[in-house]
This record gives C-alpha cells, structure tokens and sequence, in this order.
C-alpha cells in the first residue's frame, strides 16, 4: 500500500471486533515502524508500553469516564506512549528554542505507527483522554503517559467514512521571495 492510499484508508476506529487478536507479526511491524520515526537529534524520547489481555482492559478502563472511550475495551491492544528524559543536544536546543520537541516526536512516532497499523489492515484510535496515573501503575512508568493508542481490527462492516478536513487553500500558503 503506497503513503497516498494509507493516509486516505486511516481513520479512528471505535468499533473493535474483540474476537479477534493482533497477530505478532503484525504488531512487530508496527512497532517496527515506530522505531523508525525520526525525532530531534534521533533521541527518541519515550517508551511505548505494549498491553495485551488484562493490562489492555486496564488501560482501556482508565481512559474511560464521562462518557468517553467506551470502545475502547474491545481493543485487544494498547499502546501506551510515555515521555522519557531528552538526549542532551535536544535538552539544549528545546531550551535554548523554547520548543518541546518530545510533544513533536512523540506525534510523529503517533503517525508511524498508525500509518504502519492501517498498512497491516488494522484499526487505531489516538487518544489523548486518560488517567495518567493510574496507567503509570498498570504498565509501571515512571515518565508521563502522553497518548494511548488503541490497535485491533475493526468488526466486519466498518465503512471508510468520508474525510472532513480543510481544504488546502485553508492549510497551506507557499512563499517565495
């Protein structure tokens, strides 16, 4: 599958077929993927928590609550991204910048390994509503979660929903001198 044809077949998933388990392999390429993101001075500042089975059901139940992520529970995966200390050289650029360079690297290892999860034919959904405390417990973190990702396949009769996004003229400018 080309960069064109994952980024218009990726989308949210909120309806998980909980019969079904990530194969290894799958899940190996997809974390495969997610080594391979580029972050500032390569110092790839953080840790992706793998849960499966009990500790995915966990995780799931601590990124519910006022309504939010019930679907959750029926991903039989859960990637659970937490900050690390920088390397050095980023320290010394994301102060001297004043840029937080772990949010930007932890974004794009968020689009790699959801990018590479479509590519295998499976579903994922980002989500940034949790209790950070409690699955710093579950998966014994001592960095802060910034993002959970679910991973699973989609039930059978899940359409590509149309996307809605701005139009380029809105995104984009081009500047020449």
């Amino acid at each position: 599958m080309d960069f064109s044809k994952i980024a218009l077949s990726r989308q949210s998933c909120r309806n998980y077929d909980p019969s079904r388990e990530v194969e290894r392999e799958k899940l190996d390429a997809v974390l495969a993927s997610g080594v391979l993101a580029p972050s500032a001075c390569n110092g790839q500042p953080y840790m992706i928590s793998v849960c499966s089975g009990e500790a995915a059901k966990k995780v799931a139940r601590a990124a519910q609550g006022m309504g939010m992520n019930k679907f959750a529970l029926d991903a039989p995966v859960m990637l659970v991204i937490s900050e690390k200390p920088y390397v050095a050289t980023a320290a010394l650029g994301a102060r001297l910048k004043n840029n937080d360079y772990r949010s930007i690297d932890i974004g794009i290892l968020a689009a790699y390994l959801t990018a590479e999860a479509t590519a295998q034919g499976l579903g994922t959904c980002i989500l940034g509503w949790f209790d950070s405390e409690k699955i710093s417990k579950i998966c014994n973190l001592d960095g802060a979660v910034r993002l959970v990702i679910t991973l699973g396949y989609a039930k059978d009769g899940e359409v590509l929903r149309k996307k809605k996004r701005k139009g380029q003229d809105e995104l984009i400018s081009f500047v020449k001198e």
